[in-house]
């Protein structure tokens, strides 16, 4: 199955000149999904994950069936404001200002390795925010795992050091 197939192409969307890359059709079709979660599963069975970190909101349609199928428990990153418990902040920069993401402080244990997932690996700032809250709670980033990869905006350079793996690359 070719996943690219079932990627659908929005031009001049959310800004004119912006090709956006619309994950809705793979969500959509029963097939392309399960293939997907699959694909991402396999290549993490045997890698000694011992949790999900999925980051808000799309991170989590792949994060949450992809721990279930590793049988690891999930680990929400949230935008600023939105979890109920004690948690950490990292503030990173975004094209045009600044964005904050968070975690509970107590949602990875010390020592445990974390696989973070997110739909998309764009300019990586958010991705690296997330692997930042795993390690300032004492814990480690064995993998980023991304659906899409936009490799022209060098993303994987604010990743340097980590393992990063993606489903698709554009």
């Amino acid at each position: 199955m070719e996943l690219k197939d079932y990627i659908r192409d929005v031009p001049d969307f959310p800004s004119p000149g912006i090709l956006f890359r619309d994950i809705t059709p793979l969500l959509a079709d029963q097939a392309a999904f399960r293939y997907a979660i699959d694909l991402m599963a396999e290549h993490y069975e045997d890698k000694g994950i011992d949790t999900v970190v999925a980051i808000d909101a799309r991170g989590f349609l792949f994060g949450a069936p992809l721990a279930y199928r590793l049988g690891k428990g999930l680990v929400p990153v949230r935008k600023a404001g939105k979890l109920p418990y004690h948690s950490l902040q990292v503030a990173y920069s975004l094209e045009y200002g600044e964005n904050v993401v968070e975690m509970h402080r107590d949602a990875v244990a010390r020592g445990q390795t974390a696989l973070v997932v997110d739909d998309l690996l764009a300019t990586g700032g958010t991705i690296r925010a997330a692997a930042q809250l795993v390690e300032q709670v004492g814990g480690t980033v064995a993998s980023i795992a991304s659906v899409i990869e936009l490799v022209d905006l060098n993303g994987r350079e604010k990743l340097q050091g980590y393992d990063v793996f993606a489903l698709m690359r554009y």
